[in-house]
């Protein structure tokens, strides 16, 4: 629902890719993929900056532009940034990621398919060469949870390389807090309910008809699981860090998930010159998020501050649920650093 109707209205295209690299994936996932893109009005997306929004978990791409009750979808809220000059035009792209686990967590995984790959190496080039945008110097990566998670290491793998700019709003950092102190027993006791056997969770969950909250808790721990320390040889490639009768973490399986932590991966020299060749990085968290990830977030600022890199940090007051108004910062700052 549109807040300005005075504004003009962008256009949103679809495309559609027949990935290479998703192809035959464990998940029996489609390879063929839609891409949303919003062109700006006045402009068919030539020489403008790209921004890449990389939804949160549950979602796909298209989910941020269909229409939205009580509030705007992403392309009308960058008409109304665009149209009031609060930001300059950007195109910007939303691709559908989502996967049989639920979501997505932007890496490459033996099990969940390889998504960084296919982000950079196919997704990047078709947008760009249908309409002209983005290039070196003028590429840039946002999201919230999930999304906010693959933004940030995006940006530490591929700052300067491939991303200019990066925004993570509430994303996945800290696992201890947010996994080993908060998911792993409630999925237990879930499992506890289906034989303490995934496969049979995860064939029920898929057999429906109605999946509950628990559901969609254990869900997520079981696509994270599937991101950081897949197995092909388990059911969908999905093994847990802990012992499934006393939650006991299994330390070889742990350190998996603890290397894609960006609370780890920050201290790589290597990615902290990468961040540094961001033309900004901006990060933020809900004071009272409720999957602990302002801790993290708390301290992968202390981090950065050590490291002397440039960051926006911010805080507000508000939990991890419904915070898309946070891209009315997010947005322009992104655009006017690529500008």
């Amino acid at each position: 629902m549109r807040k300005n109707h005075e504004v003009p209205s962008g256009t949103v295209h679809s495309l559609w890719l027949d990935s290479r690299s998703l192809k035959d994936n464990l998940l029996g996932d489609p390879a063929r993929r839609r891409i949303d893109v919003y062109v700006p009005a006045g402009h068919d997306g030539r020489d403008l900056p790209l921004l890449v929004d990389l939804v949160g978990y549950t979602a796909g791409g298209p989910a941020h532009t269909n229409w939205k009750n009580y509030g705007e979808n992403v392309p009308e809220r960058l008409d109304r940034l665009i149209g009031t000059g609060a930001m300059p035009p950007v195109v910007v792209a939303f691709p559908d990621c989502f996967t049989r686990l639920g979501g997505n967590q932007y890496v490459d995984s033996a099990a969940m398919g390889p998504w960084e790959t296919f982000l950079i190496e196919e997704m990047l080039p078709l947008v760009e060469e249908r309409f002209g945008c983005g290039g070196a110097g003028r590429r840039g990566v946002f999201g919230k949870s999930s999304g906010g998670y693959g933004a940030m290491v995006h940006a530490l793998r591929h700052g300067g390389s491939v991303w200019s700019a990066a925004a993570s709003h509430s994303g996945d950092v800290g696992f201890e807090y947010l996994y080993h102190l908060g998911e792993f027993a409630g999925a237990l006791r879930h499992l506890a309910g289906h034989d303490m056997s995934i496969e049979t969770f995860l064939r029920k969950f898929e057999a429906g008809p109605k999946a509950k909250d628990k559901d969609w808790h254990t869900l997520m721990v079981l696509a994270q699981a599937a991101s950081f320390d897949p197995d092909p040889s388990q059911f969908y490639g999905v093994r847990l860090p802990v012992d499934l009768r006393t939650c006991e973490i299994i330390e070889e399986r742990w350190a998996n998930w603890l290397r894609w932590d960006p609370l780890r991966m920050v201290d790589r020299p290597e990615y902290q010159e990468n961040l540094r060749k961001l033309k900004t990085f901006y990060i933020d968290c809900g004071d009272i998020d409720q999957y602990n990830m302002v801790y993290g977030s708390r301290i992968m600022r202390r981090k950065l501050e050590a490291a002397g890199i440039a960051h926006v940090y911010e805080e507000f007051h508000d939990d991890h649920s419904s915070v898309d108004y946070r891209m009315d910062i997010s947005l322009p700052l992104l655009a006017k650093a690529l500008a």
